[in-house]
């Protein structure tokens, strides 16, 4: 046999014995010694020297907003601003360049890095930019600000309820201060022109290529309600031959009923692009002080954050997921959210025993008895280790005793699959950082930092467990796709604080080299 790919005098991360391997229409078909894979090499066979760089299996990124994260990249920048000054210096310098009356949207802010310890406020933003209305999404996604423009063209007023599942923040006057928590940034998204379709599909190439400069081979991308076009512009870019990288669809909920009628469920379309889970959430996040626990927060006594839905809504809603034949990607990041999260899966199992994998996402406080109920429920847990670096306030949240318990990788690592990833744009999109967190996790509870070992597997094998392909991806071995990531060094012998410096050399999906730094030829 001929390949059509030979990778020589590898350091390849595999049982398999040998530092090189033969690919063959998308498939890795043999590991061995450089002069059995030599075998393979014919006149239209490309042969790559490694000179000794490590392999990986290519990293998987479990939780994804793409199209955001492809929006993001015209966004204004908000991440790491130390003062509400320094934001309000960024939407001025964003504004003299817009047009009068342009959106203008940014995303990353932490008040929790504001000298000034508090939220920005509409009155913040107007002077900023009193010309231009403006909705800056804070870090966690679960908060936003608007400035006065904003809220008017919403018709925001005093007046205005709270929707169902969020909240608008008022001051002593009963005047909205521009705070938007959870659903209620709807009101304004929802009169902000949305990108033409030749938009979305420029942001979605985009983000892709930025994707797999960092590694990745394989992302669950979660969709927003403009699902039916984010599916159209990624067939336009397969087509254009530009789905660089394998994607694993998450409909949000609002879609089920359509993909159910239509007959589509958990697995539907090839290897390529697969519809995957439907994603519903159940409470908010810990920096918005929104994420449900069991307890009062350690910061806010008066306050215990909030369920999106009731704990009967939530069993009907993963109740019907359920029995649609998809894959529940619930969203739960407090105790008790998980705990209702559990409660609606095992209501579900009870009524249709089915194993679909369910999923938590985020699962960022757990304890002991969730861990247990994890594991009896066969569910999966999908995680994003750099949050303990972004949310490093989170301890004070909870407060010590519960602290132990946050980002607990290691315990529900023993007890069920763990899935690695960024919920970037939240994180920043890169496989390699969240390794480094997983392994380093300062201020929070050693007992709960992974092996380098492990933390490379839950962006790798677990990844692709958690959307039923750990047959075909997830660790190099022979017949699973040729999906691999060329490493700089290897994260198993340099410091754990240079982890996060390492370079990605080589980004290869179904058996093509789709990134190259230029380094190795």
């Amino acid at each position: 046999m001929e390949a059509d790919l030979v990778l020589l005098n590898g350091n390849l991360f595999t049982r398999a014995r040998g530092n090189s391997l033969a690919i063959y229409r998308g498939r890795i078909v043999k590991i061995g010694k450089e002069d059995e894979i030599a075998l393979f090499i014919g006149h239209k066979t490309k042969v790559i020297d490694l000179r000794g760089k490590i392999v990986l299996p290519g990293f998987i990124d479990a939780h994804i907003h793409l199209s955001l994260f492809g929006m993001s990249l015209s966004q204004i920048y908000l991440r790491g601003t130390r003062s509400i000054e320094e934001l309000k210096a960024k939407v001025r310098e964003r504004a003299k360049k817009a047009k009068k009356g342009e959106w203008m949207l940014g995303r990353g802010w932490d008040q929790e890095l504001f000298k000034e310890k508090r939220y920005p406020t509409r009155w913040d933003l107007d002077e900023a930019a009193p010309d231009n209305p403006v909705l800056l999404m804070r870090v966690c996604e679960h908060v936003s600000v608007a400035n006065s423009k904003a809220l008017e063209l919403a018709s925001i007023t005093r007046e205005t309820k709270d929707p169902p599942r969020g909240k608008i923040d008022r001051d002593e006057e009963d005047e909205p201060t521009g705070i938007l928590r959870e659903q209620a940034v709807e009101l304004v998204q929802r009169v902000i022109p949305p990108p033409t379709l030749e938009q979305l599909k420029l942001q979605l190439e985009l983000a892709i290529r930025e994707a797999v400069s960092k590694g990745l081979t394989s992302i669950h991308f979660i969709c927003s309600d403009r699902f039916p076009d984010e599916l159209k512009a990624l067939q336009f870019l397969r087509k254009e031959g530009k789905l660089l990288i394998r994607i694993y669809l998450v409909p949000p909920y609002s879609s089920l009923e359509k993909l159910e009628n239509l007959g589509i469920m958990t697995g539907f379309g090839d290897s390529k692009l697969r519809i995957g889970g439907i994603k519903v959430f159940t409470d908010g996040s810990l920096g918005g002080r929104t994420a449900a626990l069991e307890e009062p927060y350690s910061d806010m006594p008066s306050g215990k954050g909030m369920l999106i839905y009731s704990p009967e809504e939530l069993k009907d809603i993963v109740l019907k997921i359920h029995k649609a034949g998809f894959q529940a990607m619930i969203h739960a990041i407090g105790d008790r959210a998980i705990k209702v999260a559990l409660d609606a899966i095992e209501f579900a199992l009870n009524e249709e025993p089915k194993a679909h994998r369910h999923r938590i996402e985020h699962v960022s406080l757990i304890n002991p008895t969730l861990l247990r109920r994890m594991n009896d429920l066969g569910a999966v847990a999908v995680c994003q280790p750099h949050f303990i670096f972004s949310d490093f306030w989170a301890k004070e949240r909870v407060g010590p005793r519960r602290a132990r318990w946050l980002y607990a990788l290691k315990s529900l690592k023993e007890d069920v699959v763990v899935a690695g990833s960024s919920d970037c744009p939240v994180e920043p999109l890169d496989p390699l950082r969240g390794i480094w967190a997983a392994i380093t996790r300062p201020n929070l509870a050693d007992d709960e930092k992974l092996s380098v070992e492990e933390a490379i597997k839950i962006y790798t094998i677990g990844g692709a467990y958690a959307s039923f392909e750990e047959g075909d991806k997830g660790s190099i071995e022979e017949r699973k796709f040729a999906d691999l990531v060329v490493l700089s060094d290897d994260p198993r012998e340099v410091p754990p604080e240079r982890i996060k410096d390492i370079k990605v050399e080589m980004t290869i999906v179904d058996g093509k080299v789709v990134f190259s730094s230029g380094s190795i030829s």
